[in-house]
Order: structure tokens, then sequence, then C-alpha cells
């Protein structure tokens, strides 16, 4: 694998990804890793940060519409709730496109702050399509043990594993972010990019599992091999899913690298950057 620059990633049961193994020609860029931390300094981060947050938030308005649209004529309760939460979550948005006043580090807290408001909702509206019998009280990161959140964040260690070969392959570095902070062992630029993917990849590949009323099964807190072996069957398929991106329909992995490297060309100023929104 190392020969031919195939990296290796090793996940918990729980989904979180705890070892890597890369190539070293794939870590040997420096002009572009140098524009990266660069750009934390100037407009480039807080434009960044800003995109990150915006794709999140448009992303998860688009996948409650998604939704919806299948609810207008026989669950109108539903319908409108989601389209409730979705015009609230667009307001949210908004807020974070004129969010300004200073350097990143002022402008982050902001930043975090409504798009914490906005999966406040999201959350709120995904539990109400949720099949009679799924229980899911509330969004849990870390020691879940609920079938919904279990499935969630397995789901999204599968995704992180896309995300951060294709950052390294645009020659970026997956600690230095811009919307999450840098801390030891954090890999920040990761959880940045993720963020436009969790709704078009993960949320819509678990969502539509459960209320399919797939066999998956939660055993002493953690997922059985079964379920974690359909989950991650199952998000590596919705990757190979084609999206219409920059008016032409590409695999979502592709889009994921194609993300990658507009995030590299943007900090070396050579283009825009504008967050990947999914349709719905």
């Amino acid at each position: 694998c190392a020969d031919r620059g195939i990296p290796l990633y090793f996940l918990s049961s729980s989904g979180r990804p705890y070892a890597t193994v890369l190539s070293a020609g794939l870590i040997g860029t420096i002009a572009t890793r140098r524009e990266q931390l660069l750009a934390y300094a100037d407009e480039r981060g807080l434009q960044l940060a800003r995109a990150f947050a915006r794709g999140k938030i448009r992303n998860q308005a688009n996948f409650l519409r998604y939704q919806g649209k299948y609810r207008k004529t026989r669950q109108v309760d539903i319908y409108r709730k989601l389209e409730d939460a979705s015009r609230q979550i667009l307001e949210l948005d908004r807020a974070v496109e004129n969010a300004d006043g200073g350097d990143l580090d002022a402008i982050r807290p902001v930043l975090l702050n409504l798009e914490a408001r906005a999966a406040i909702l999201y959350w709120d509206g995904l539990r109400t399509t949720l099949a009679e019998g799924v229980h899911f009280e509330t969004r849990e990161k870390h020691g879940a043990d609920d079938l919904v959140n279990s499935c969630l964040n397995y789901g999204y260690g599968v995704l992180y594993t896309q995300i951060e070969s294709a950052l390294v392959l645009a020659g970026l570095d997956p600690y230095a972010g811009f919307l999450h902070t840098d801390r030891s062992g954090r890999p920040s630029m990761v959880m940045d990019l993720i963020e436009e993917f969790r709704q078009p990849v993960v949320d819509r590949t678990i969502f539509g599992l459960l209320n399919l009323r797939t066999k998956l099964e939660v055993h002493d807190g953690r997922l059985t091999d079964e379920s974690r072996h359909t989950v991650a069957t199952k998000v590596l398929e919705r990757l190979d899913g084609l999206e219409r991106y920059e008016g032409k329909k590409h695999r979502l992995r592709t889009i994921i690298q194609r993300q990658a490297r507009a995030i590299a060309s943007f900090v070396r100023r050579e283009r825009r950057y504008e967050p990947f929104l999914a349709s719905w």
C-alpha cells in the first residue's frame, strides 16, 4: 500500500479513527502547507471558516427539504415542521454570511454559536422523520450507546478517512484548520471540510437505512460487527453516488477530492472557495 500511495485507516468500534498510515511521498509538499499556515492570520482564514460553517448549515437545510418533499401530501404536519426548521436554519446561514468584526480568533465563537443553533433545529426536525419505534433523543458525539447516534458516529468515522486522504493528496495539513481550533492530536482541517459532507453522505445514508428498517443493532453499547459492516458498506456506496458539482454529475468521493484541491488553490490565492452544496 505504501509503495502505491494507498493510505490505511484504523477505526475503533465506535467509529473513532485512531491510527493512520500514509506513504511518505504523500506528505512531501511544502508550498501549499506554508500558505495554509499563513492563511490563518489573514482574510483567507476567515473566509474559509465562514465557508465551512455555511456549507454545513445550508446542507442541513437542504437535507430537511429533501426529507420534506416526500411528505408534502401524506405527512403534512411533519412536512410543515421540516420546512419551518429549514427556514430558520437558512436565517442562521445569512447571519454566518454577514458575520464579521475582526480576525479569525474573534469571529470563530460567533460562527460556532450559529452552527450550534442550526444543529438544534436540524436534529429536532430530523427526529420527526424516523420510523415508529426508532428512539432518538438528542445528538451525542462521544460515548453514545443508542442505535441512531452509534450509526451516525460510525458513519462519520468512515467519511473522516475519505476527507483526510483528500486533504493529504491536495498537499494540505490535516491538523491546521480554520473553523475548528488547533489542539494537539486534533485533525482540525479534517473537521472543517467534513462539515460540508456529513449530511449528503452519512445522515442521508443512516436515516435511509433506519427508515427502511434495515437490521442494525447495538449490543453492550456498541454496534454489532454486522451492523458496522452494513453502515460502512452503505456509506462507501453513497460515496460512489452522483451529485451535481460545477455543472456536471460527479461521484461524491470525487467531489471531496476536488473540494480539497479547491482549498489548496484558495490558500495559494489562485481561486475563490465555495462550499459544496448538495441538491435536494
